[in-house]
């Protein structure tokens, strides 16, 4: 049975971008069932489409045969246009084992940039370099917005940001203030202040690396040796929803640099790796009094059995972390322990 899902895993393709709530689950169903049959989109037989899913503006749909899968990710853009919908929706397209998780969600805090920028301006800047690949929410007045995506095009949003911050400092740095500057400039006319010094800290005296939140909680569980450190480097994190930033530094009397960067390159190799490996599924707790408790000591009698899967529970959900035929046995494992009826305590 595992060799069966795995050969599906290999026709489905995953795809984001669908538009929300524009359409009756079946219909957009059915649109996306016609775009991807199409020889236009390079499609083919579909054997399922999968929507909704536990994830906003997510499907996945399922080829029959793997060569339609290789034919559907050469095409540069897909368009998804029906006359039931009033324009073209841009969708991305990717390959289902290639990711651990088709989007996650980052809030990023703006306000920083606000005494150098327009927002409304840098934020449209962002929007057109991201193309389709980012979904923004309105800017809020406390200056945050909600970007929602593919991990990898969210780490390049904030390797971005930090870059343009750094290269304000360091033109700040010659520029000589006065009493008459216009506290909101344009674009082409920054200036940086001190928050904004503090938010690109890491440009300079750190070094950041930008983690998914479930792989950093996967390597600190399994490969805790990568975060630990030594007399000489310090390593700290900071989690922002699916994004955790984790911060390298110095931290010996004298300059460590090659150490910090050797740290740094050592989390980064070790997180590439499970970012091809890994997946996730999201286990929702049924509304009965006690269930969360009921999973979670589950989980833990399931740990000895499955020791590279990670289970972490949160409010409403448990999140399912390893790779996918491990995956595949804790879950099922957990489905029938759960449906036991002698697995009352």
């Amino acid at each position: 049975m595992a060799t069966g899902q795995a050969a599906k895993a290999a026709r489905t393709v995953v795809i984001t971008g669908v538009p929300d709530g524009l359409l009756h689950d079946d219909v957009m169903t059915d649109v996306l069932m016609i775009h991807f049959q199409m020889s236009k989109n390079n499609g083919g037989d579909v054997e399922e489409v999968i929507y909704p899913t536990k994830q906003k503006g997510v499907a996945y749909v399922t080829f029959e045969d793997q060569e339609v899968v290789e034919r559907v990710l050469k095409k540069d853009e897909h368009r998804l246009e029906d006359k039931r919908l009033s324009r073209y929706y841009p969708l991305t397209v990717t390959r289902y084992c290639e990711h651990v998780f088709s989007s996650v969600t980052s809030v990023l805090n703006m306000s920083v940039f606000k005494d150098q920028f327009v927002l409304e301006d840098l934020i449209e800047e962002l929007k057109k370099k991201s193309s389709a690949a980012l979904s923004f929410g309105p800017l809020q007045s406390n200056g945050h917005v909600s970007v929602q995506g593919s991990f990898p095009a969210i780490k390049l949003l904030r390797d971005f940001l930090l870059l343009k911050a750094k290269s304000l400092s360091e033109k700040d740095k010659g520029e000589v203030p006065t009493s008459h500057q216009r506290p909101r400039r344009r674009l082409q006319q920054p200036r940086l202040t001190t928050e904004t010094s503090h938010f690109v800290h890491g440009a300079g005296e750190k070094q950041v690396v930008v983690l998914d939140t479930d792989i950093y909680h996967y390597m600190k569980k399994f490969y805790p040796r990568t975060f630990l450190g030594n007399d000489d480097v310090a390593v700290s994190n900071m989690t922002d929803g699916d994004i955790t930033m984790v911060y390298i530094e110095n931290a010996g009397s004298r300059s460590n640099a090659e150490q910090v960067l050797g740290v740094k390159e050592e989390i980064e190799n070790q997180s590439l790796k499970l970012h091809h490996v890994l997946r996730k599924e999201r286990i929702y707790f049924e509304e009965q009094s006690g269930d969360k408790q009921r999973y979670k000591r589950v989980c833990k009698s399931l740990n000895p059995h499955h020791p590279h899967v990670l289970a972490i529970p949160y409010d409403t959900h448990i999140d399912v972390i390893g790779n996918s035929s491990e995956i595949f046995e804790f879950v099922k494992a957990l489905s029938n322990k759960i449906q036991s009826p002698l697995q009352t305590k």
